[in-house]
């Protein structure tokens, strides 16, 4: 800026000052709008322009660290999916072995209900059978009982005459010998008609 006073000084820039002549150039209001230009710019970028740039820093960080953020949150967020895949498969290989488990003792379960109810069976069996066995005792004795009342009966019927207590015993005791085999499965018809 000072160069362009000094040619116009010199005289060596006819040319310049005819130029700035054309086009209206005061030179003294010039140099002072140039200064007052200056010092207006000065203070702007002392002021405002640091502000400006310091706050768009500020913000550029901020983006920056945000960005960063962002990316540690994708980074977080990917090791929680992992961490949620491996605990969902770890719950459902816990979840299985228990069911199976739970399948085992359930068919433990029910061997050991079907093991006890066979047993009660065989026990229901085998007291039916002793109660069938004692039922039948009691009744061949009733029925040696009759068969020899019905012996000492006929007896005295056909001898015609009253038998005496020891005739009695006698037939009774004859005709339950007779009987014995009727209890090893022959008929008691068949033991009187030997």
């Amino acid at each position: 800026m000072n160069h362009l006073l000094l040619l116009a000084q010199t005289g060596g820039g006819g040319q310049v000052e005819q130029i700035a002549r054309t086009f209206g150039v005061d030179w003294p209001h010039l140099g002072a709008q140039i200064i007052s230009f200056g010092i207006v710019c000065a203070l702007l970028y002392r002021f405002a322009y640091r502000r400006v740039l310091a706050m768009l820093e500020e913000r550029r960080q901020q983006i920056a660290q945000g960005l960063a953020n962002a990316a540690q949150i994708k980074a977080e967020l990917a090791r929680t999916e992992v961490q949620r895949q491996e605990v969902i498969a770890t719950a459902s290989a816990q979840a299985t072995r228990l069911i199976d488990e739970a399948r085992a003792a359930a068919a433990h379960v029910q061997q050991e209900e079907t093991q006890k109810a066979v047993t009660a069976a065989e026990q229901i069996v085998a007291r039916a059978h002793e109660a069938t066995l004692q039922d039948r005792a009691r009744m061949l004795a009733e029925l040696k009982r009759e068969v020899g009342r019905l012996v000492v009966q006929t007896t005295a019927a056909v001898a015609g005459r009253v038998l005496t207590a020891e005739d009695q015993r006698r037939l009774a005791e004859e005709t339950s010998k007779r009987l014995a085999p009727a209890e090893n499965g022959s008929g008691a018809v068949e033991a009187l008609a030997g």
